[in-house]
């Protein structure tokens, strides 16, 4: 379960920084500061996004039979995607990404964890982990958590693993395309600010604890929690969620949606130093009527997508905010067009696309190949463990290096000892 910006209060109040900080190792040439993960989540079709197979037929293409080029010569995506086209060199993508699991929750581990289920420990999510080596243990003193969901998390593993609770993402609720975004502790729906101050004052005067026992060190610890609480709730961090800051043109460009306003929502977030957030878009496990459901979320997912990118490069923040697009695994490539179907794509993990774009991370590139219908890899497989190595590495996380485990320490992403398949970090990217 998520927690609440409350439980986070009160449990930092009382945690001392983890020990093994002081001797962690860096990696080299780190550029990115933040990450921006827009995590497609149920699977997106990669045929159908950022690796077209024109020539495979109306069985596997359905009505997406043009692709359309992009601003880098030789790249071509789906043809609902128009503004990402124009976007290209700004992001590399990652078409031979593979791990051969098909089901949503071992998937979703694998993913975001480098390691296949299964096993006797619960490995932590790649933002619990940017969560540990640059949050508050670190030297971080923002009121809002360092590692951010938006609006709810997977339910699908538990991103903190055996990190435990301190490093599990604060999950704001609400929805972004609501006036107000009413976020959990933060935004009371029906409640005023001047409500908000109201009360505050009343409890100060009710502090009877506090004037009976001065000097506890129990109670000024929940008070200094508290405080810094109405000091979200009130205060200038409590603006970053005012999305009506923004200019009515640039919200209507990254769309009125909740996608499009979360996307906004994130810019927002890792301009004020939030370290890793998490954008959940749901709705993408399409078994039925596929392309109804993507001629809505393609143009969607276009517009905020494309948008975050020209956003952040106009503001000089694209170089230190590293953003990852993808989901646990690709979508049949083949279309089951009979009933119940009529027209869907189961799961596939043997052969799915990523994208990434900032932190260091080259644009304009295309790492790797399936082939000629998408069904397998073709060329220069890249697992799990190879692009999550590579993210710590722009984060300036060494992956080879040691999370706490009692008394056994365990690498950030698979050794080789451990056999995981690889092939090898992103170098194409650097």
């Amino acid at each position: 379960m998520p927690i609440t910006r409350r439980q986070f209060l009160q449990a930092g109040a009382g945690i001392a920084a983890l020990p093994l900080l002081a001797n962690a190792k860096v990696a080299p040439d780190a550029s990115a500061k933040a990450v921006i993960q827009l995590w497609i989540w149920g699977g997106p079709s990669h045929l159908d996004t950022f690796d077209p197979k024109p020539d495979a037929g109306y069985d596997y293409c359905g009505p997406y039979t043009k692709p359309i080029a992009t601003n880098v010569d030789g790249i071509r995506i789906c043809q609902a995607l128009p503004k990402l086209a124009e976007q290209a060199d700004k992001y590399s993508i990652i078409r031979s990404m593979t791990h051969g699991i098909n089901g949503h929750e071992g998937a979703s581990y694998c993913v975001q964890t480098g390691r296949m289920p299964g096993g006797r420990l619960v490995y932590p999510s790649v933002g619990s982990v940017v969560s540990l080596k640059h949050g508050y243990d670190a030297g971080y003193n923002g009121l809002i958590p360092p590692y951010v969901v938006l609006t709810k998390p997977q339910g699908r593993f538990s991103e903190a693993g055996f990190l435990g609770s301190r490093y599990k993402p604060f999950a704001t609720g609400g929805d972004p395309a609501q006036t107000p975004f009413a976020v959990e502790g933060i935004v009371a729906k029906g409640i005023s600010a001047r409500r908000q101050v109201e009360r505050r004052e009343l409890l100060k005067r009710l502090n009877l604890f506090g004037r009976s026992m001065p000097g506890n060190v129990h109670l000024e610890s929940y008070y200094e929690s508290k405080d810094k609480a109405y000091d979200l709730i009130l205060g200038d961090s409590a603006k970053l969620f005012d999305l009506s800051q923004e200019s009515e043109e640039l919200r209507e460009r990254y769309g009125k949606n909740t996608f499009g306003q979360a996307c906004l929502a994130a810019r927002r977030m890792v301009e004020a130093g939030v370290k890793y957030v998490t954008i959940n878009s749901m709705g993408w496990d399409t078994h039925k009527k596929h392309f109804e459901e993507m001629r809505r979320r393609l143009p969607m997912m276009d517009a905020g997508f494309s948008t975050l990118l020209d956003d952040l490069s106009d503001r000089g923040l694209l170089e230190s905010t590293l953003v990852w697009w993808g989901g646990e695994f690709g979508r049949t490539p083949k279309i089951s067009w009979g009933a119940p179907w009529n027209g869907g794509r189961g799961h596939h993990g043997a052969a799915f696309s990523m994208v990434l774009a900032g932190g260091g991370f080259k644009g304009g590139r295309v790492v790797g190949a399936t082939d000629a219908k998408g069904w397998e890899v073709a060329d220069r497989p890249v697992y799990p463990c190879d692009l999550l190595g590579s993210i710590y590495e722009r984060m300036g996380i060494d992956p080879e290096d040691m999370l706490p485990n009692a008394n056994d320490p365990v690498s950030i992403v698979p050794a080789k000892t451990d056999g995981y398949p690889s092939g090898g970090r992103l170098k194409e990217l650097i």
